[in-house]
């Protein structure tokens, strides 16, 4: 569904990472795949973990686009708590940066994307989308930073062939 191009830097695992829920509406989720476990660095065992994961960014992207969460999920915060990370000072300018650990799991990989995009600024700008059968993560391009929609040509001119109906 998003023709968008991928988030930058960090934020490109996590909106992949999101989008692993292909329909909200029949559950088609492509985590038990064994190429898609492999692409993001996770056993068969930890699936049920990544899931929760996953709905705690979705219910994130959400908020970003001022939507309300789309079920009861664990608090992200809570998630990331457990996900050791590390300080790498760049030699030649001297900038910080947390990284994940060596063989580090995924979730250190996103609460590292996190901090990076935090720091920079982008981390807002990624979203989801505020149709309740899609809910697609993307990352918000526009110049305001107020994007609705995954794709303005599919949920978004759906979302407004509706308003208008209703009228």
């Amino acid at each position: 569904m998003n023709e968008r191009a991928p988030a930058p830097g960090g934020l490109a695992l996590i909106e992949a990472l999101v989008n692993t829920l292909l329909d909200t509406t029949t559950g088609t989720d492509t985590l038990g795949s064994a190429e898609v476990r492999e692409r993001f660095g996770i056993a068969a065992a930890e699936v049920d973990g990544v899931r929760e994961l996953r709905e705690s960014l979705r219910a994130t992207c959400l908020a970003h686009a001022g939507h309300p969460p789309h079920r009861a999920v664990t608090p992200l915060s809570e998630l990331l708590a457990t996900a050791p990370l590390r300080v790498v000072v760049d030699d030649r300018d001297g900038s910080a940066a947390l990284a994940p650990l060596d063989g580090a799991p995924l979730v250190c990989r996103v609460a590292a994307a996190i901090a990076e995009a935090s720091t920079d600024g982008t981390w807002h700008r990624l979203k989801a989308c505020e149709a309740p059968d899609c809910l697609w993560a993307y990352y918000d391009r526009s110049p305001a930073g107020r994007g609705r929609w995954c794709s303005m040509a599919v949920c978004g001119a759906r979302a407004k062939m509706r308003r208008y109906r209703a009228k």
